[in-house]
């Protein structure tokens, strides 16, 4: 079949033209699945260039409903989607810009069993949740099944985002906190600027489908931090806690 015939390599024509990608990483990005848990900026975001970007199968976890105050950033959603399941707006959306994408909807607060279950299902597992207990439920379960992690998180004008590849010996994302950082600040008492949400959610797309084409990064196993407000950026190498209760000794 040649090229005009082809609608797969017409329209991931500017991956294939990639030397670390071409056609061969391209069929790798569409025999592979991912994990997104959290459909607020982060998700959304990191969604839509997974779905368009050639990924083949997303699973997409949420149970919230959209508001009117989500619009600004997260961009699966227009105004008709408001009040609607979050998972089931996002889906009707992804199918929307890339009919080739399977989309599958768990629009439930996953026990921890369904957590190992969908963790286990999938090549790779993006957090973009938005508490501080559920990132750590989310890093346990990685770190059980040894499923690589990418993690971010966004508020006011920062975010930051590390990759975990659960490999063993760690760093994890549990080395990072303790007990008493759990009551952290949230992007609804705090605000945020919308496009940090993006920017987070575009990084966090780009080291997924890095990782399922087996490229290198220079995140894994460090904490890249964002200034929007500065417009700058740093990388902190993530030391591994012996006494961590997830990666430790």
């Amino acid at each position: 079949m040649s090229e005009a015939q082809d609608p797969g390599r017409v329209r991931y024509a500017r991956h294939i033209a990639l030397p670390q990608v071409g056609e061969r990483g391209q069929q790798r990005l569409a025999h592979s699945s991912a994990l997104l848990i959290g459909l607020g900026g982060l998700g959304a975001t990191a969604a839509l260039y997974l779905g368009n970007g050639g990924l083949g199968h997303l699973v997409i976890n949420d149970y919230d409903r959209v508001d009117a105050s989500n619009l600004p950033r997260q961009i699966l959603y227009t105004p008709k989607n408001v009040g609607e399941f979050k998972t089931h707006a996002a889906a009707e959306s992804l199918r929307y810009w890339n009919p080739d994408l399977r989309v599958s909807v768990l629009n439930r607060r996953l026990a921890d069993d369904e957590l190992d279950d969908a963790v286990q299902a999938c090549d790779i597992v993006l957090d973009c949740s938005d508490n501080f207990p559920t990132r750590l439920r989310i890093n346990a379960a990685c770190a059980r099944h040894a499923t690589p992690l990418v993690s971010g998180a966004a508020i006011r004008f920062e975010g930051q985002l590390a990759l975990f590849a659960h490999d063993g010996g760690g760093p994890c994302y549990q080395c990072l906190y303790t007990e008493a950082d759990e009551n952290l600040d949230d992007c609804a008492g705090q605000g945020i600027l919308a496009p940090v949400a993006g920017a987070i959610g575009c990084m966090m797309a780009t080291e997924a489908i890095k990782r399922l084409l087996g490229l290198p990064s220079e995140l894994l196993g460090r904490l890249w931090v964002y200034d929007g407000l500065a417009g700058s950026a740093r990388s902190i190498a993530i030391r591994p806690r012996p006494d961590c209760p997830v990666c430790g000794r």
